[in-house]
């Protein structure tokens, strides 16, 4: 090991200190990918009222007209994305394709939440907090 003004710049406990933290997070990032259940139906809130609930498995092209402009939703394959929209930003674009319980896509400017559902009984209840 290189040698700085007398002693090591990294030392065996700073070796295995990080080996250990690059594990730790490699495995945090496969749980993430891997251990996600898979959605069901895409919910579709503006402004805090349901607009709807759609299945995954049926393909479809939503327009969605809203009071603070138009977005384009897309259903295909199990994914669902917004292919368009007339906010400023277009953050709603870029988000990409969900299909895993609990992601979402969501539209500051228009006020609109796309969420996508796991079956119910998958749900945790109310008791359980």
């Amino acid at each position: 090991m290189k040698h700085m003004f007398g002693r090591a710049i990294m030392t065996k406990a700073d070796i295995l200190l990080l080996a250990a933290a690059l594990s730790a997070a490699l495995l945090f990032g496969l749980f993430l990918v891997l251990g996600g259940r898979e959605g069901s139906t895409v919910r579709v809130v503006c402004a805090g009222s349901l607009l709807g609930e759609y299945p995954l498995w049926e393909d479809r092209e939503l327009p969605l007209e809203l009071e603070k402009g138009t977005n384009l939703l897309v259903i295909r394959n199990g994914q669902v994305w917004v292919e368009d929209a007339d906010c400023p930003d277009r953050l709603c674009v870029r988000q990409g394709r969900i299909s895993r319980a609990g992601e979402s896509i969501i539209c500051l400017p228009h006020e609109l939440v796309i969420t996508v559902q796991g079956d119910a009984e998958d749900a945790v209840d109310g008791m359980a907090g």
